[in-house]
């Protein structure tokens, strides 16, 4: 049963596919619905596009050159903007892992290439109606990137990679791995956390440990060699060279240090987000 005009003309959908011919049949078949329809070519388009077109729905390949659908939906729930917006992912991609991984990082919905029209078009309905949060709307716009975008991205970038950093702090992945978790490179993802938090990556994950053991050190009893490896050292004495490298104290004496004899930035320590 298809749906009154009326209620869906004002409604926006996004399309993002790197196969140009997938792109243009789910945008003419979907404009015909009575939808308002945009296209982006892969995965950082798309979130460019999602910024400043706000649609009320997205279908998203998965498996797409340098910023594939995983990477891309991250970005996207990581910017308060676009965090709501429904994602559906329409792929080809039929493994089980895969479909556990999209809806992991945010998609309502998963359809499989090659997919049937009017299943398409029924889902999009369905979710469509399920989502009640109203998004606050701008005016129509040719949508393309612009520099503020450039930095905006870096943001979003730089939130996805850190979520994904402190999840995983006893064995982050390497730079390039994260890169390509965000959808990025390692230099431009290098560029990001410069450009906002002025360090690099590693300088960042070094800091985010030692906040952490900070805080195990004072608040649990964990023996130094169990925060050591929960923190991904090899070792306690590699983790007690870095930890006083970083605060001039040995784990154990920060541990049975009074609190007011500790200097103030080992009492409350800034986080680089």
């Amino acid at each position: 049963m298809h749906l009154n005009l009326t209620n869906i003309r004002d409604k926006r959908i996004l399309v993002v596919d790197d196969n140009a011919d997938d792109r243009r049949l789910q945008v003419d078949y979907l404009r015909a619905q009575g939808y308002r329809l945009y296209a982006a070519e892969d995965g950082l388009d798309g979130v460019e596009k999602a910024r400043i077109a706000l649609p009320d729905l997205i279908l998203m390949d998965i498996y797409m050159p340098g910023c594939d659908g995983i990477a891309a939906c991250r970005l996207l729930k990581e910017d308060r903007r676009t965090a709501a917006i429904p994602l559906i992912f329409l792929t080809a991609a039929a493994e089980p892992e895969d479909r556990v991984r999209g809806l992991m990082v945010g998609a309502v919905d998963y359809i499989t290439k090659p997919f049937d029209f009017d299943e398409v078009r029924l889902r999009v309905s369905i979710h469509l109606r399920a989502w009640r949060q109203p998004l606050e709307r701008q005016p129509e716009v040719h949508v393309q990137a612009g520099a503020d975008a450039v930095s905006n991205v870096d943001a979003m970038v730089l939130r996805a990679a850190q979520r994904i950093l402190h999840e995983n702090l006893a064995q982050p992945p390497d730079l390039a791995g994260l890169a390509r978790a965000v959808g990025t490179n390692a230099r431009r993802l290098n560029e990001a956390f410069r450009n906002c938090v002025g360090v690099t990556v590693f300088e960042y994950l070094r800091e985010a440990r030692m906040e952490e053991a900070r805080k195990l050190l004072r608040a649990t009893n964990l023996a130094v060699r169990v925060i050591a490896n929960d923190l991904g050292y090899d070792n306690a004495a590699n983790f007690a060279t870095a930890f006083g490298a970083r605060f001039g104290l040995s784990p154990r004496e920060y541990r049975k240090a009074p609190c007011e004899s500790l200097p103030e930035d080992l009492l409350d320590l800034p986080t680089a987000s």
